[in-house]
């Protein structure tokens, strides 16, 4: 009956369930009670209790004696306030009926209902609010993400994908290893890439922050791709426990750079790390593979000591073989430079005018004169970050047609022995690192290097 008038049989059911809650009132007075809340059973009845009761009755009805009224009045009283609980009238439709004079009159003093008012005390969604983050030996976010309610806009009917900011948080599936923090050790490990973890705790809004603006960025995600195996995990899980007790670990958010092959903690961040910092950061790790790393580190000669060194005679001997053939070492190398320093006294005419020339390999090339720096639309101009040895940052606008050569005149002067020692450029891109050499003709279009961030690296 929402909104369309009800047909004859239903206002025949509505007069007859009046007649039977109100106990025996006449057809006319259900009729009229009715018709002065359209065809609202709730309503009318109320309206009828108000003070039509007594009006109504003197005027249709005989009165019944006080013993056979008082249980059809209590009946009648239960019967409205079971309807009165779940459906209460509006305001304004008693206040319309009680203005055209029914059942109320001036000198009685009748208050107003009071408004209706309708909340939620809790939705759907606090059962999933209050599962625990912590099920598992390690966190499988993907399996999370298919239970939970929160990551899920589609179920989510209170909200559009639009206004769910959950999903703003969502962490970085595509990026994570799934798996725990032997297995994500042991697949750096066979890959030849860097282990990068991530501790997170449901407490610090840090860690939803690295999941929007860190993880979230493209830069970073692609740099990740490439060149790591990424581990995010919850501090409180088994395997965040474990990880916070061998690295010392206190303060969360925490990112940790891992030598897979070793176990060794590489680098380490606390809190919310933006992302420019973090490709700063990343970049000495980008030409080299953990196993490339080791590789290039000078390997220290194991020293050969024989298991009985300590108690045998045989430990003894070795120990004194070793002496000796150190000592003869010694002597020999002793022969040489004696030999040597007589052949340098015959040879020290020549060997001056070689040692004059020496210093003319450290030269500097001739860089061009740098311009006054541009200044115009942003269509016409680039914008390139400079990050020298000591961790200094440099910024200047140049113009897209510009030559790169001009970077070296820019730096030489911002840099301690800059106009005397020759340097380079590599430029920080995800996957490969591109060196840029003096020698070369091209633009900062054609090179790339439009909005982009480089380091100076001396050589």
């Amino acid at each position: 009956m929402a909104g369309d008038p009800p047909t004859a049989a239903e206002k025949e059911t509505l007069v007859s369930s009046f007649i039977e809650i109100t106990a025996g009132q006449t057809l006319e007075t259900a009729t009229q009670f009715l018709q002065m809340t359209s065809w609202h059973l709730e309503e009318a009845l109320q309206l009828f209790y108000i003070d039509g009761e007594a009006a109504h009755t003197a005027a249709h009805s005989v009165d019944p004696s006080p013993a056979a009224a008082a249980p059809s009045a209590l009946a009648a009283a239960a019967g409205v306030e079971e309807a009165m609980r779940f459906a209460p009238p509006p305001a304004a439709a008693l206040g319309d009926a009680m203005s055209h004079g029914f059942g109320v009159r001036e000198d009685d003093d009748v208050r107003a209902p009071l408004p209706v008012k309708r909340e939620t005390l809790y939705g759907e969604g606090i059962v999933s609010v209050m599962r625990p983050n912590a099920s598992a030996a390690f966190r499988n976010f993907e399996q999370e993400a298919r239970q939970s309610a929160v990551w899920d806009s589609e179920q989510n009917v209170a909200s559009s994908s639009g206004d769910n900011l959950a999903s703003l948080y969502r962490p970085p599936f595509p990026l994570m290893f799934n798996g725990s923090f032997d297995k994500a050790k042991l697949e750096a490990s066979s890959l030849d890439k860097w282990l990068l973890i991530n501790l997170q705790s449901t407490e610090e809004f840090s860690s939803h922050m690295l999941n929007r603006d860190t993880w979230g960025n493209e830069a970073v995600a692609q740099l990740i791709r490439s060149n790591f195996i990424f581990w995010q995990v919850y501090y409180d899980t088994s395997e965040g426990r474990k990880v916070c007790t061998y690295y010392h670990l206190v303060s969360m958010p925490a990112i940790l750079l891992i030598d897979p092959v070793t176990g060794q903690k590489v680098h380490a961040w606390n809190g919310m790390v933006h992302p420019d910092r973090l490709l700063e950061d990343l970049l000495p790790y980008l030409d080299k593979g953990p196993k490339g790393h080791h590789a290039a580190q000078p390997q220290k000669r194991p020293r050969k000591v024989d298991q009985e060194a300590s108690t045998g005679k045989q430990g003894k001997i070795a120990v004194e073989d070793e002496d000796e053939e150190l000592a003869r070492a010694i002597a020999a190398s002793l022969e040489v430079v004696i030999e040597a320093s007589d052949a340098s006294d015959d040879d020290m005419a020549e060997a001056e005018p070689e040692e004059e020339n020496e210093p003319s390999l450290n030269i500097k090339p001739d860089y061009p004169p740098l311009p006054e720096e541009p200044k115009g639309s942003r269509e016409l101009l680039c914008r390139v970050a400079i990050r020298l040895p000591n961790n200094q940052r440099i910024q200047r606008n140049f113009l897209h047609t510009d030559p790169i050569k001009l970077l070296w005149s820019f730096c030489a002067p911002q840099v301690e022995d800059g106009e005397k020692r020759a340097f380079h450029f590599v430029q920080a891109i995800p996957g490969a690192s591109q060196k840029l050499q003096f020698g070369s003709d091209l633009t900062f279009r054609k090179a790339g290097l439009a909005n982009s961030m480089i380091n100076l690296l001396w050589g």
